[in-house]
């Protein structure tokens, strides 16, 4: 590597979860990054999401833990029901033992408030990261020392290597993978609702889920109790494409007939919706092209039924920094070595959370098999099933 080369930065794809997480995992060996983000400015749509103890571990070893830790709601538990009589299905306390188990808690938050920790930990760094908006990928170049990167501006980018973070429509991945999205036909509304006008008999303290079939709906507190995110999920009558847009009140009402009064009452009180038709895509074998890989939702988009998609991300920063480390200024062997050691985990999750998607939209007699799947489980055989999930460990993320 001649010197002009080792003075060029890593450049990062996308400065949302993934790619700020991937400029902190980064730069914290060292190596100076750039990060080019297509909007006018660096922030997170959307409202809540999950985080498992895993995200909390990742969080710990990007140098966020404490401003992420600060922001989130801690629920005493996870909680499902059946959403056309209102049986409890499943009780997950994630209280004192679900942390000692899993050496962090559960915790529900909005993603803007991670995007924010994320950032001001990017910030901290100095000049060791820059960010560029407005600067939206179109293409990459590659040679012996490096890439160049293209954007729709006109404006070449030169680096060391290429982190392609750039979410689920990533440029990145259609230049090298050139695969087709997997249209679920689950569409999903997501709000968020001030606590003054949440119904008193839902305000619990815990991520809740009402099952229904071909349906669900998701209450949980955020912004310490203040607001509420509200998520429902149905299957579409119409043919879907992926897509967000504002959604329609009366779209969401006609999707929920037969569902118990009390969940029901959840559709009626965002004034405006967001609306997702969701898609994930097939797991691959291979990420890494060169000098660019992928990261989080352009590697590995997964439809939401595990709370997993940003979690993920976050675990993939935290991997490649530390196969960065372990073969510094050597991006084919840390490259590698990242991808060896996410592609089988990041698959099961993807393909886990097309199956919990059927669990949860069950009907007929598999409604009748659900509901009995977890009656009478004790806590500890439910933290048994979620130690491949939860019990990631930073230290040990490396493959061999």
């Amino acid at each position: 590597m001649n010197q002009e080369s080792r003075s060029l930065p890593v450049l990062v794809a996308g400065g949302g979860i993934g790619g700020l997480a991937a400029a902190l995992a980064v730069a914290r060996t060292g190596v100076p990054v750039k990060v080019l983000e297509q909007a006018p400015q660096l922030g997170e749509i959307g409202a809540g999401i999950q985080l498992g103890p895993n995200a909390f571990t990742a969080f710990d070893a990007l140098g966020v833990g404490e401003r992420a830790r600060g922001r989130a709601v801690y629920t005493d538990e996870m909680v499902m029901h059946d959403a056309l009589d209102e049986t409890l299905v499943g009780r997950i306390p994630t209280g004192k033992a679900f942390r000692e188990r899993f050496g962090n808690p559960y915790a529900v938050i909005h993603r803007a408030d991670v995007h924010a920790s994320l950032l001001e930990g990017v910030r901290e760094l100095g000049t060791a990261v820059e960010l560029r908006t407005s600067s939206c990928v179109q293409r990459v170049e590659q040679g012996d020392e490096g890439v160049v990167v293209f954007d729709t501006n006109g404006e070449r980018h030169p680096g060391l290597a290429l982190i392609g973070a750039d979410g689920v429509r990533s440029a990145v991945r259609r230049q090298y993978v050139g695969d087709d999205a997997r249209i679920s036909g689950h569409v999903v509304y997501r709000a968020v609702v001030d606590r003054k006008d949440f119904p008193a008999d839902l305000q619990w303290n815990a991520a809740s889920i009402w099952v229904g079939p071909n349906c669900h709906l998701v209450h949980y507190p955020l912004r310490g109790g203040e607001q509420y995110n509200v998520v429902v999920t149905f299957h579409s009558r119409d043919q879907e494409e992926w897509s967000v847009r504002e959604g329609s009140r009366n779209e969401v009402q006609s999707y929920f007939e037969g569902i118990c009064p009390r969940a029901r009452q959840l559709i009626d009180l965002p004034k405006s919706w967001k609306r997702w038709a969701t898609a994930d895509r097939e797991p691959i074998g291979q990420w890494t092209y060169g000098r660019a890989t992928l990261l989080g939702d352009a590697a590995h988009p997964m439809l939401q039924y595990l709370a997993q998609g940003a979690c993920m991300a976050l675990e993939d920063a935290v991997t490649l920094g530390a196969a960065l480390q372990a073969h510094p200024g050597n991006f084919a062997r840390a490259f590698a070595r990242y991808e060896r050691s996410r592609i089988a985990r990041t698959a099961r999750v993807v393909l886990s959370a097309r199956e919990m998607g059927r669990i949860y939209h069950a009907k007929g007699v598999e409604r009748l098999v659900r509901n009995d799947l977890w009656k009478g489980r004790a806590p500890e055989r439910f933290f048994d099933a979620m130690e491949w999930l939860y019990g990631w460990k930073a230290e040990s993320c490396l493959a061999a």
